[in-house]
């Protein structure tokens, strides 16, 4: 008999948790041709929450859930979020592609119940990270889906210390199936990200994904210093033409200024965000730390 694990982490989730188990457990028996497992990765909540992976400390959105997903023994692996935003009815539809042969099924979400403006936001930044990432990235696409058994194990070759999971997921290829589902809002409790975590995620995604940031800042460079040159030029020819009636003064000069270190700034953190980058590979941190784990 196969099995199919379920993976979601959690973080003071204590209110989602029951209904999360009910719904999860609704679903799994009408597959009674499947064994199941439900590992939920604890990120150390200070409520109700902990349950069977307990990590030591608060790793965080990114490497908590992907250390959760190689600790799973299923042949296929389901990944969730414990807010029940993203409905476990889906995982009707995910057994049913796999059945059919794909070993990735996305759930993508075309609509969502969140914040009009938030919604917005994201998917401008899948359309961005997709435009101009190197390779396909896939829209509206937050990890919720199934993994097949040979795609977890081609997620261990890559030895991530902060993984970005949709860009690996889209990079390792194998055949891959989109199903469609609308968000749902949260129930209870309040959201745990907030600006600088989404920051973070969204700049790791185009660190690992891209170059452009980097030859961009090297492009502009080079536009602005032919503008500057240009604009030195005429300048220098008005002055000339125009001798005792033509005054420059100091206002070109002052936002000139302004204008050139606020470039120079933004692309040194640009390449802070890749050195930062470098820095985490070079570290090679664990995961995460397990505290204990329970029933495996």
């Amino acid at each position: 008999m196969k099995k199919i694990s379920i993976v979601s982490p959690c973080f003071n989730e204590e209110e989602n948790i029951p209904e999360l188990y009910r719904r999860i457990t609704a679903v799994m028996s009408t597959h009674a041709e499947y064994d199941y497992e439900i590992i939920l990765a604890d990120n150390a909540s200070t409520d109700g929450s902990r349950a069977l992976i307990l990590n030591a400390g608060n790793f965080g959105q990114i490497r908590s859930p992907y250390n959760a997903l190689l600790a799973a023994s299923g042949d296929a692996v389901v990944m969730m979020c414990a807010d029940l935003q993203e409905p476990p009815e889906v995982i009707h539809d995910f057994i049913r592609e796999w059945e059919t042969g794909a070993k990735i099924v996305c759930g993508v979400k075309p609509k969502s119940k969140e914040s009009a403006l938030m919604f917005l936001l994201r998917r401008c930044y899948y359309k961005l990270i997709k435009a101009f990432s190197e390779t396909p990235q896939i829209e509206n696409f937050t990890g919720f889906g199934l993994y097949d058994r040979c795609v977890v194990d081609a997620l261990r070759k890559f030895h991530e210390p902060y993984p970005y999971m949709r860009g690996l997921v889209a990079e390792i290829g194998f055949k891959r199936v989109e199903v469609p589902y609308e968000q749902q809002a949260r129930i209870h409790g309040k959201t745990k990200n907030n600006l600088f975590s989404l920051y973070d995620y969204a700049m790791t995604g185009f660190v690992n994904h891209t170059k452009l940031p980097l030859r961009l800042a090297a492009f502009i460079g080079f536009v602005l210093a032919a503008l500057s040159l240009v604009a030195a030029i005429v300048y220098f020819a008005y002055k000339l033409a125009f001798w005792d009636s033509f005054t420059v003064g100091l206002a070109p000069l002052v936002i000139g200024l302004f204008f050139f270190s606020a470039v120079q700034l933004i692309f040194i953190g640009v390449i802070g965000e890749y050195i930062g980058a470098i820095w985490t590979q070079v570290k090679n941190k664990p995961l995460v730390i397990e505290e204990e784990r329970l029933n495996f």
